[in-house]
Order: structure tokens, then C-alpha cells, then sequence
């Protein structure tokens, strides 16, 4: 059986601020290899909430998921990435991506051509961070001009920086310009190989997947515990995700005729449930996890499911 190299688990976008460096030393007490953070429209920022996990923990690595490269100036962004990796040197993993699309509207920040800037923003920021003065070419998105870290400032590492993407052409840009890929949940083995497939890459190439979780003695509780947070899938930016899935077709007849996601919920097949989550007893999660590892994901980020997520860390952490 295929061992995950990494196991971790992701801190809650809403959780409340009292209880997030308890989570984070709770999942490095436990022995998870990884903790990631997100910066999603209206919630925490991803650096802020990366630097309060490090500096309140002793070992666990680090991953921003993701930081959007429209509303991030590279140079600014390669400041506060080379400050993370010199105050917690080997702890830092940087996601970059698009940003969904709708939330960059929001703000007036959607590119013009968002694969030539995550392009061009992932291969600036490495040259930042290992030191090198910067020009962008003419006409760039990224428009610098002679821009470089003062040698103080550089950092002797320079961390992995996966691209968090999910369309053809942006996973087959992961694969040119990134060192890996965070691909967002759900994700199952049949998602991962389609994806891995369009990535590529023609070396090493992390693979980062999120997913919702849930681990019980009694698989049905632990069903019922992952079900809610499956409520938005099948809305349509996650199509990719249940594409590959031999019950795609009658996952979207079931969609489209319910009302409410409360009543797509209750209607979900429990089968589909385990597909969709890892979720189940600890042997069935770790089956899962050895089937995702066997198609190319090297990161599993749990998702914790059920009320109380810094209680949920303790029985997420018998599959390690």
C-alpha cells in the first residue's frame, strides 16, 4: 500500500480568532505534517494567519492556499514571503493562484490574461526570493523595474510555491512554472490523475489536495458528520472535480432537481458521501488516503468536518 508523504489538516477560514493558535499547536502536538491556511474574500489573510500559526508552533510546515496573484504586487508579496522563511526557515510553502473569478470582480482586480500573470508572477517571485533584480519585459502585467530584496533581507531557502488552479491550461502552467499544485476539494484519485494529467510536469511536482474529513469507529456517524460540508459541490466551477467520477452524470441530474442545498445534502448517497470526503473508520480513511497517494498526490489536507474542529483534530489524527 502507497503511503501519503504528508498528512495535514487546514485551519477553519471562520474560526473563531480565540481558538486559532489553539488549533494550530493541537495539530502540531498531534503529529500533522502540514497546516494550511486560506485567503478567501471577506475572511482572515493568508500571511497574516501563516505568521500567527508559525510563531505559536514548533515543528508543523506551513502552506498558504492560496495568495491571488491579481491583488497581490509581486514585489510586496516576495517581502512578506522572504520574512516568513527567514523567521521560520523550512516551515513555508507558498500557494499562488487566479483567485476565483467572481471574487476578483468584486474587488476590480480579474487580469486581462490571468495565465500570463500567475505565469509570470510564480517565476518573478522565485527570482525575488533567491535574490535576483528584476525587470519585468514590456508589457507585463507585472510591470517592475530593477526591483530586488536588499541582501539582508533574502532568504537562504527558497520555499516551494505551488500553483492553486483547476482549468486545463492553468494546471498545464502548474506544471511549467510551479514546484507542485494545490488542488482544492474534492478531491478524489480519479480527479487527481485527470488533473496530473494536464499538469505534466516534467520533474518532481508536489500535489496538495484538500478534502473534507471526518473519522469515526462508526462510519455511518462519520458519514453524516462530512455530509454538510459537501453542500456546494456540483455548482458550476467544481464540475471538473466530479467529471472524472462514474456517477457524474446522475451527481448532476441530482443537482440540478433539488431546490436548496440543505435538500441536495439530505438526498446525497451515502455512497457518494465516500467518495467525496474522507470520511469513515480510521482503516477506510487511511485506504482512501493510500489510493490518493497512489495516484499522485504527495500532501492530503484534511478538512475537519463537524461542529467543534479543534475537537475533530484528535480523531482526524488516528490515520497518522
Amino acid at each position: 500500500m502507497t503511503r501519503m508523504q504528508a498528512i495535514g489538516v487546514m485551519l477553519p477560514r471562520d474560526l473563531d480568532p480565540g481558538r486559532v493558535t489553539s488549533f494550530a499547536r493541537r495539530a502540531d502536538d498531534l503529529g500533522f505534517d502540514e497546516l494550511w491556511v486560506v485567503e478567501d474574500l471577506g475572511f482572515r489573510g493568508g500571511i497574516a494567519q501563516a505568521a500567527a500559526v508559525l510563531a505559536s508552533t514548533a515543528r508543523v510546515r506551513v502552506g498558504v492556499g492560496i495568495l491571488p496573484a491579481a491583488v497581490r504586487n509581486v514585489a510586496f508579496a516576495a517581502m512578506e514571503v522572504a520574512t516568513l522563511v527567514q523567521l521560520f526557515p523550512g516551515r513555508v510553502d507558498v500557494g499562488i493562484g487566479h483567485g476565483m473569478p467572481d471574487w476578483m470582480r468584486q474587488v476590480g482586480a480579474w487580469p486581462a490574461r490571468p495565465l500570463t500573470l500567475l505565469e509570470e508572477y510564480v517565476v518573478t517571485l522565485r527570482a525575488l526570493l533567491r535574490g535576483e533584480a528584476v525587470t519585468s519585459p514590456e508589457g507585463s502585467p507585472l510591470a517592475l523595474t530593477d526591483v530586488a530584496l536588499d541582501p539582508s533581507c533574502v532568504p537562504a531557502t527558497v520555499p516551494d510555491l505551488l500553483a492553486g488552479v483547476r482549468g486545463p491550461r492553468s494546471l498545464a502552467a502548474a506544471g511549467r512554472v510551479a514546484d507542485g499544485t494545490v488542488l482544492a476539494e474534492p478531491v478524489t484519485p480519479e480527479y487527481a490523475r485527470a488533473a496530473l494529467a494536464q499538469v505534466a510536469p516534467a520533474g518532481p511536482h508536489r500535489v496538495a489536495a484538500y478534502n473534507v474529513a471526518a473519522v469515526d469507529d462508526d462510519a455511518e456517524a462519520a458519514l453524516d458528520a462530512a455530509r454538510p460540508a459537501l453542500a456546494w459541490i456540483g455548482e458550476p466551477d467544481w464540475d471538473v472535480h466530479i467529471a472524472p467520477l462514474p456517477f457524474a452524470d446522475a451527481f448532476r441530474e441530482l443537482r440540478a432537481s433539488c431546490a436548496t442545498r440543505a435538500e441536495f445534502v439530505e438526498r446525497l448517497p451515502a455512497e457518494w458521501v465516500a467518495r467525496l470526503a474522507l470520511a469513515g473508520t480510521p482503516d477506510e480513511v487511511r485506504a482512501r488516503l493510500a489510493s490518493l497517494a497512489e495516484a499522485g498526490v504527495t500532501s492530503a489536507v484534511l478538512l475537519p468536518a463537524g461542529p467543534d474542529p479543534v475537537e475533530a483534530l484528535t480523531s482526524l489524527a488516528r490515520v497518522l
